[in-house]
């Protein structure tokens, strides 16, 4: 085309003889990268090897000082509402990976003393096997991610990874799996997570951001055996609707509306002081919405509030439901949930992290799960509650999940597989892919080193449920069994 160089001179395009149009000096704009860049992520992670070797990670060093099973649970329940704690306990002493679920902080001691790279993520915390699972979008398809995020806060990328791989440990044996199966488990969820963090390092920024679409899940993974599994618990999360619960959970009233009926121990009526407080309380959490959610909350009224005891963990923290109906008396179901301190956050600082307080517990754990998923919630917020902080979220919203312990043994690699590229997929929004991926490298030596780190933590946590347990029946501790 006539006149062809000098428009491609005009947008910096390459010219006849090859010479290229001077680069426009504009400010550093902070928050955007440098260009040229200076140095290579990649480079950067590879020479971490050095002062932390990669076969390092298998290194467990339980030192004098490790609070007993016992005393770690009676501390983790400081703080919750004592009538609850009996039934947290029952749970934690019902299989050694129950157990696992309810010690994160134990766990973070022990990872605390732990080689560490000192690459920073968005970590969940709790990143083990049962805390991945679907949920709805806002258009009703299912999406599979990470899905637990009380502990979530910004530290080692390796706590979540050896904390999967360990959980995977303890869910394979409680499924009879025997031992090769189980440290096979462990061995591929890392190698997923390292295969994974590589191939979005050689992606574009925005593709890798969004890469790995839960239909592409599946393949990526070579988790076909899981295939059947899946499509189980999608039908059934497709029908786990606040429709569902409300049926199900509440009664008529005079006036045309619904309220919530008592099931105890898991599903209580509350003093009208205290529903008082936690309905006033929406008014807070509306104002931490996008400001197009709100015509969509306005069409619902506020008609019950209940308390309801939920998870393994989270049992003794304070935990809501509220009743909204629309016009025509469906339900949409709110669970206002006690957000407390992440239990990770004195043991990053024994670690040499930074760890600043949060200024609310509720804001932090809802950033850090926008940060780590792909979807979130449309309703997700916070508020406070006489004092208190809670997180807001739908209750019920097509949630489903695989419970790993009721794995077949052909099945327990493939989900470990899947779990761990999901993992990968969160961290890389917080970190930068390159630079754990230089790291981890090609080969299968972190694989190796956190199989072998996970066979060991599934023995000590076995040897701390059995500690739990002997107390449980000396009466050292209160138990609720089978609750």
């Amino acid at each position: 085309m006539p006149g062809g160089s000098e428009a491609g001179a005009a947008d910096g395009r390459v010219v006849a003889g090859g010479a290229r149009t001077a680069a426009r000096r504009l400010p550093r704009v902070a928050g955007f990268a440098e260009w040229p860049a200076e140095g290579s992520p990649k480079d950067e992670g590879k020479a971490l090897r050095k002062r932390v070797p990669r076969h390092a990670h298998a290194t467990l060093d339980l030192d004098g000082a490790r609070p007993d099973a016992v005393s770690a649970v009676e501390e983790s329940n400081q703080g919750r509402l004592p009538e609850l704690t009996p039934i947290r306990v029952g749970r934690m002493a019902a299989t050694p990976f129950a157990f696992l679920r309810g010690a994160a902080g134990l766990m973070a001691y022990d990872l605390a003393r732990t080689p560490t790279t000192r690459i920073r993520a968005q970590i969940c915390g709790d990143a083990h096997a049962a805390n991945f699972g679907l949920y709805g979008d806002a258009r009703g398809r299912l999406v599979i991610d990470l899905n637990d995020f009380d502990e979530t806060v910004h530290g080692p990328w390796e706590w979540d990874l050896k904390r999967l791989a360990a959980s995977l440990v303890l869910a394979g044996r409680e499924a009879g799996a025997d031992e090769d199966t189980c440290r096979r488990a462990a061995y591929d969820a890392v190698g997923a997570y390292r295969r994974t963090v590589r191939l979005l390092s050689k992606l574009p920024v925005l593709d890798a951001w969004n890469a790995i679409a839960d239909e592409e899940l599946v393949s990526h993974t070579d988790a076909h055996d899981l295939l059947g599994t899946l499509e189980r618990v999608s039908e059934k999360a497709r029908h786990n609707t606040s429709g569902r619960f409300a049926a199900r959970s509440t009664e008529p009233t005079q006036d045309g509306g619904r309220r919530f009926v008592d099931a105890p121990p898991v599903l209580r009526s509350v003093p009208d002081t205290e529903a008082a407080a936690v309905a006033a309380s929406l008014e807070q959490y509306l104002a931490t919405l996008p400001e197009d959610r709100l015509p969509l909350l306005a069409r619902y009224a506020v008609h019950d509030v209940a308390f309801r005891v939920v998870g393994t963990g989270s049992v003794g923290a304070r935990s809501y439901v509220v009743l909204l109906l629309d016009h025509r008396g469906e339900p949409l179901v709110l669970q206002v949930k006690e957000a407390r301190a992440s239990a990770l956050v004195p043991h990053l600082v024994t670690a040499g992290f930074e760890a600043p307080p949060a200024d609310h517990e509720g804001q932090r754990v809802v950033l850090g799960q926008k940060r780590m998923q792909v979807v979130s919630d449309i309703l997700l917020g916070w508020t406070t509650v006489d004092g208190r902080p809670y997180q807001v979220r739908q209750f019920r919203n097509r949630k489903g999940s695989v419970d790993p312990a009721a794995l077949a043994a052909d099945q327990i690699d493939d989900y470990a597989r899947m779990t761990g590229a999901l993992l990968a997929r969160a961290h890389s929004h917080s970190a930068d892919p390159r630079l754990i991926s230089g790291y981890c490298g090609k080969n299968e030596e972190l694989d190796e080193a956190i199989a072998d780190f996970a066979v060991a933590y599934a023995d000590r946590t076995e040897a701390d449920h059995a500690e739990l347990l002997a107390a449980v029946r000396a009466g050292r501790i209160a138990a609720e069994l089978g609750v």
